[in-house]
């Protein structure tokens, strides 16, 4: 389930917006002020923001700034939501870091839109689509993985990490970017806690004949690789 941070300080428009993104199965957090959104960036890495130009003490392209410029937050996906409509807005905004610019009144379905095409070109991860790689198929709106329709048995941390996995194929990742992809970087593990959840991976999979699908990479991390090409090394 994607969260999404609604950064608007009007009441009645942030209530409608997460009414809709919660009805379309986002977790959804609100925040009526820059510093509140900071907080809760901070506090949790959303998979999107949702941010309004104007806010109490520090405006949303001042805010889309300084996530840009910040290593934690500089790939965070944000869509400016404002009533500013002219063009010079538009560009501002954009060039603070949007990665894209509604304007106010809008069209909930086509903000919907908008979000799901901003998170499949920069957060695919996040999509509760179907994944295939190799043999293996992951569906996380049941949470069920299987291959040739015999089904997987993970655990929920597990589902997570070869989930992201399969959305990344055939990329090497070190442990601490697993660890903050995967458990995000409010949690706090020794990464060698790593390893004992891709032995758990690998076991559940080996019913199926898939563990070396999951690679390790020595000196570097893990990968997720096709099973043909592990069978054919």
């Amino acid at each position: 389930m994607s969260r999404i941070l609604v950064v608007e300080d009007e009441s009645a428009i942030a209530e409608l917006i997460s009414i809709n993104l919660r009805h379309a199965g986002f977790e959804v957090t609100l925040a009526g002020s820059a510093s509140q959104a900071q907080y809760e960036v901070d506090r949790v890495l959303p998979d999107l923001v949702v941010l309004d130009w104007m806010l109490p003490g520090q405006s949303g392209v001042a805010l889309a700034r300084q996530w840009r410029g910040a290593a934690r937050t500089k790939e965070l996906p944000i869509i400016m939501l404002t009533a500013r409509a002219d063009e010079g807005d538009k560009i501002a905004g954009l060039d603070a870091g949007a990665d894209d610019y509604v304007t106010k009144p809008f069209s909930t379905n086509e903000l919907l839109a908008r979000i799901r095409a901003v998170l499949r070109r920069k957060a695919p991860e996040a999509l509760d689509s179907a994944v295939e790689v190799g043999p293996l198929l992951l569906d996380p709106g049941t949470r069920r993985v299987s291959r040739d329709g015999v089904e997987v048995k993970l655990g929920p941390t597990e589902f997570r990490l070869l989930h992201f996995l399969m959305t990344h194929p055939e990329r090497v990742h070190s442990r601490s970017q697993l660890l903050d992809r995967v458990w995000g970087d409010h949690v706090f593990i020794e990464e060698r806690t790593i390893d004992v959840h891709v032995k758990r991976l690998r076991e559940a999979l080996e019913r199926v004949q898939c563990a070396r699908m999951i690679e390790t990479v020595r000196g570097a991390g893990y990968r997720l690789t096709q099973q043909s090409s592990v069978l054919s090394a």
